[in-house]
């Protein structure tokens, strides 16, 4: 059977031994088939990070800012176009559009090594616009399961450790095989596209939620227009509060693993890229653990409840770690992880679990990403404003003292964000139990 066979054949041997396995290894296989993809098709996106591409301005700004805020733009309006396309697609086109996408975002970096700066910015775009609905894609694999907290985790850490394990290997691309920035992103592809239409293949045998999935996740099906503005309106106010939370959690995130190389250059770290590797391996193994171990409660609302409790630690995480830090109380790497961990408490929640939990705790027949994606295109938007504000509004702060205000913003605003949504949706299903 080819590899690139699109169908998701229940008598394929291997789908039929995933339908009769116990739940830890159907579990253990499709955490590590979802991890070892992503960590591919991240890879296809964020490889350049790695490279300061130091000397190159266009008209008098730092030619990476422009590449950032050029595949941001194409990353963000993909998240606009996702909101319709992720939440109506079907499960039998998952495959095709998860290749087709990828594929495009490859041949954009060969497309930006072969062209002329600046002009080869609009590469940028390209890569990031067919990137933005692939996450979507790639988690309706793995939504309305009762293992879902640990799939969805397995997927979601999957861009910390392959934050840093894409630049350490640009870094040895560059290093030791003499390759230069410009074309260091295109041969990371190379090396990366292979395993991912394995991984893809794999994954793509998996068969459907069971109907003890449903009883206990509720049944995910596409949406229409009319159901997802039902939806939105019926819990507008919390969604508000939420989007305005993730919002801030996305352009952190974001100023961070974009500029990590400029960051830990400040540090004095820039001639050692196994750091990268490092600290985002020890925050992958303590947000996979304390994610994954949610899967235990059985009680949607509760789960709900303990869902928010984490993010409003992880948020407070980075203002404490970056506080303690300024004061020389703890090293640059341990700051690095602890600030990383408390991001990814809320960050990773909010690509897997947390929306999830929500459509089960009020048993609403849905999709989960139409939620993820109407919060990660505002998200973006928040992350292109950052990074506009940096680069024009804020050029006397370095990269290591926005990075550190901007901590303490997250921390205070979004816990106060978090701590809003936690009582609205605590009330609304006392209310919507009386219905």
């Amino acid at each position: 059977m080819s590899l690139l066979n699109s169908g998701n054949s229940e008598t394929h041997p291997l789908t039929r031994w995933l339908q009769t396995t116990n739940g830890f290894w159907f579990s253990l296989y499709v955490a590590f088939s979802a991890f070892c993809l992503y960590t591919c098709i991240f890879s296809l996106r964020k490889t350049f990070g790695v490279a300061t591409y130091e000397g190159i301005a266009v008209g008098g700004h730092s030619f990476k800012v422009w590449m950032v805020i050029s595949q941001a733009i194409g990353y963000m309006l993909s998240k606009f176009i996702g909101i319709k396309i992720v939440s109506e697609l079907g499960a039998n086109s998952r495959f095709k559009g998860i290749a087709w996408m990828v594929s495009i975002a490859g041949f954009a970096w060969l497309g930006f090594a072969i062209t002329p700066t600046p002009y080869n910015l609009v590469f940028l775009f390209l890569n990031g616009l067919p990137l933005g609905m692939v996450w979507g894609m790639v988690f309706g694999y793995l939504e309305g399961r009762k293992s879902t907290e640990v799939l969805g985790a397995s997927l979601s850490v999957s861009f910390i450790f392959s934050a840093g394990f894409a630049k350490t290997v640009g870094g040895f691309i560059m290093i030791d095989w003499g390759t230069s920035e410009f074309w260091m992103p295109f041969v990371s592809t190379c090396l990366f596209f292979p395993p991912l239409i394995l991984f893809l293949w794999m994954l793509n045998k998996i068969p459907p939620p069971t109907h003890e999935d449903e009883v206990l996740r509720t049944k995910r099906s596409p949406m229409s227009g009319p159901q997802r503005m039902k939806l939105a309106l019926t819990f507008a106010p919390g969604l508000i509060l939420l989007i305005l939370a993730y919002t801030l959690l996305t352009a952190y995130r974001d100023f961070r693993d974009n500029f990590s190389a400029e960051i830990w250059k400040s540090l004095d770290y820039g001639d050692k890229p196994g750091i990268f590797t490092f600290t985002e391996t020890i925050v992958t193994i303590v947000v996979l653990i304390v994610i994954g171990s949610l899967m235990v409660i059985k009680n949607n609302f509760k789960a709900m409840i303990i869902n928010h409790i984490i993010v409003i630690t992880g948020m407070i995480t980075v203002g404490l770690s970056t506080l303690a830090f300024e004061n020389k109380m703890i090293s640059a790497p341990a700051w690095m992880v602890m600030v990383g961990t408390g991001l990814y408490f809320g960050y990773i929640q909010f690509n897997s679990i947390f929306f999830d939990r929500i459509i089960a705790t009020f048993k609403y027949v849905s999709t989960i990403g139409f939620l993820m994606y109407l919060a990660d295109s505002f998200g973006y938007v928040g992350s292109i404003g950052v990074l506009l504000f940096k680069e024009f509004g804020t050029t006397e702060l370095s990269w290591l003292d926005f990075f550190m205000s901007s901590g303490y913003i997250l921390s205070i605003a979004g816990s106060v964000l978090m701590s809003g949504s936690l009582v609205y949706f605590v009330l609304k299903f006392r209310g919507w139990g009386q219905k």
